[in-house]
């Protein structure tokens, strides 16, 4: 099963779906992320926050996939901002994970009553620079927090990862990220336990594809240009959620699942404005 790329603004690419780790821990969540990688997985998330970096980090050794064949991925929690607390953030990260450079470093939340985000974003420049880390980026920044680490550092993210599902398709943060050449990545990109399934539009689509509810969504998420990271511990869905490749649904097929859209269909009401997690 091939998985197609994207190649981002800073020349390296990621494939076009990632597996997210959280909440997987222990040694079910190693052999889970294990399966995921046997399955094709080349793109893993994890964060200091979800606390199994060290599960990331071995079930790549144990897999026997190529180091260099997989991107992976990490995030700096609020507690770290600080330029310095982020640089060690990093370094702890590494050692962690057990690899010699991070692949993808995002900042997880941009903790705006803190703000520190903009000391944490010049470090994540520095470690790109000392070679800590391959491709920065960011997650849940709003338009005006990347326009003000832009400012600050002349340097634009390659990703920023956002809640985006049916229920908030986010199609104003979408294009802010698109017209500033940031790729749009997914974080809970089927909606959890509120995942639309039983919607008429994504059911019909899956009875006319011939494919599942959670294919529709993820491959609504590929054509949207969203780079999505479902969560599954059963290698069988892991299997089925990566093969998104081989239908392709129509305008009205597309315009009816963003139609699910509510005004404020967050999950938890995770407003990067005002939501705090150090």
């Amino acid at each position: 099963m091939s998985t197609p790329t994207y190649t981002l603004q800073d020349g390296t690419a990621l494939p076009a779906i990632g597996f997210g780790t959280y909440p997987l821990k222990g040694d079910e969540g190693v052999m889970a992320i294990g399966a995921a990688l046997a399955a094709g997985y080349r793109l893993l998330d994890t964060a200091v926050n979800y606390e199994n970096e060290a599960e990331v980090g071995e079930a790549l050794r144990r897999s026997g996939v190529p180091r260099d064949e997989v991107r992976i991925q990490t995030k700096i929690p609020g507690r770290h901002h600080a330029y310095d607390d982020a640089l060690a953030s990093i370094r702890t990260s590494l050692e962690t994970l057990g690899i010699d450079h991070i692949d993808v470093q995002l900042i997880h939340w941009p903790n705006p009553s803190v703000d520190k985000y903009v000391e944490a974003w010049k470090a994540l420049v520095t470690a790109q620079q000392d070679g800590l880390v391959t491709t920065i980026g960011v997650s849940n920044f709003t338009g005006a927090h990347l326009e003000r680490i832009i400012e600050a550092t002349g340097v634009t993210p390659a990703v920023n990862q956002i809640e985006l599902h049916p229920y908030f398709p986010q199609a104003e943060m979408r294009k802010t990220n698109a017209d500033l050449g940031i790729r749009t990545e997914a974080w809970s990109p089927m909606g959890k336990r509120q995942a639309p399934f039983d919607e008429p539009p994504v059911a019909d689509a899956a009875r006319a594809h011939d494919v599942t509810p959670a294919q529709v969504i993820l491959r609504w998420h590929h054509q949207l240009g969203s780079l999505p990271l479902p969560k599954s511990g059963t290698p069988e869905r892991q299997q089925a959620n990566l093969d998104i490749f081989g239908f392709e649904l129509s305008d009205a097929e597309m315009s009816a699942i963003t139609g699910l859209g509510k005004h404020d269909g967050r999950l938890f009401g995770g407003d990067p404005n005002t939501h705090e997690e150090m």
